[in-house]
């Protein structure tokens, strides 16, 4: 299956760095980085001032040490609150001597994953903040006897920032319409619907297919894209599509060449979303039956085994619009899975 190289890395990084975004939009990666470069500019510019309001007072290696650690506690205290205030604020307390209220999630976020982009960014904040002080020292003492604190902090750098560049750019190569987490969900769905999603998302190493049926403005897309990303943020290989543009790619070759812009394609991707295959109500017309769709996969031959294969080895979502008991969809989808070889413990469905 797909997966990013250091040639594509290294790649990213100069269509990030060369050339000039007003013509040619950013991409996730060129504003991660920025994000992160405008963290260090928030660590070391406040240490400098600070850094010149305590050294009238205080010995300047001190006033460099006391102004990075200051500037270091003030982010960590902000941090904490961007990070906290959402887990608390969504969760009803049962203590009757604290009480805190609001929305419970329809799924809960990755908390550990957003606990760890928190520590990332305290370390950018951090590093900024020191960096600040050993030059101001060094410019006015010539000392730089704790510059050693920027060694674990650069080191944090390039650690935590190999593992969220190579996060944006598995999300990036996803192709989603928008940027969407699992958690942020909040419209109405059945335990039902909740547990076919979780089992689709058990990492068990089996190519699953999940069925959503919904009319327009259900959250269909949504919750797909929410899905689909919780992998690729996991560095898994996630294609989004639309039907229409899935339907030509039949006909194309299976191998992606040097020109494309993504390191996979649908044929060699772990997780596959194929989006607006039926529009759902009030829209009641069958805009592509399953047989028809197997028809386009077979590309007009009596089985196009290539394009089957793909399909039987990948985990896939497919929104289909809205099914009722006149049209019996659900059943037509499930019935051309098993017929290109989907066991039927692997297909679960969802309605919205």
């Amino acid at each position: 299956m797909g997966r990013i190289t250091l040639k594509d890395v290294l790649k990213q990084l100069k269509a990030d760095l060369i050339g000039k975004d007003s013509y040619r939009g950013v991409t996730l990666t060129y504003s991660w980085l920025a994000n992160q470069f405008g963290h260090i500019s928030l660590g070391f510019i406040p240490t400098v001032i600070v850094f010149f309001l305590l050294k009238n007072n205080q010995e300047v290696e001190n006033a460099g040490i006391n102004a990075a650690t200051y500037v270091s506690i003030f982010w960590i205290c902000f941090e904490l609150y961007n990070f906290l205030g959402p887990l608390l604020l969504n969760k009803k307390s049962q203590s009757k001597l604290v009480y805190v209220s609001g929305s419970s999630y329809q799924f809960q976020p990755a908390w550990w994953n957003i606990a760890y982009d928190t520590f990332t960014d305290l370390n950018f904040f951090a590093f900024g903040a020191f960096l600040s002080a050993v030059i101001l020292v060094y410019f006015n003492n010539g000392n730089t006897g704790f510059a050693k604190v920027l060694i674990p902090l650069s080191i944090g750098l390039i650690i935590n920032g190999r593992y969220w560049f190579l996060t944006k750019m598995y999300e990036q190569s996803a192709q989603f319409p928008f940027q969407y987490r699992l958690s942020q969900f909040d419209l109405p769905i059945s335990e039902t619907a909740k547990e076919s999603i979780l089992y689709w998302l058990a990492d068990n190493h089996k190519a699953k297919h999940l069925l959503i049926f919904g009319g327009v403005n259900c959250g269909k897309t949504s919750i797909s894209v929410g899905i689909a990303n919780e992998k690729a943020i996991n560095h898994q290989s996630v294609t989004y599509t639309t039907a229409t543009k899935l339907i030509s790619l039949f006909f194309t070759p299976t191998q992606p060449n040097q020109q494309d812009a993504y390191p996979w394609n649908w044929h060699n991707s772990s997780y596959l979303v194929i989006d607006d295959i039926n529009p759902g109500d009030p829209v009641k017309e069958v805009i592509i039956p399953a047989e028809y769709f197997l028809q386009l996969m077979d590309t007009y031959s009596s089985e196009n085994e290539a394009n089957r294969e793909v399909f039987r080895n990948t985990s896939v979502i497919w929104v289909l619009g809205s099914d009722d008991s006149e049209r019996n969809l659900q059943d037509d989808w499930k019935k051309m899975l098993h017929k290109i070889g989907i066991a039927k413990d692997h297909i679960c469905s969802v309605e919205l």
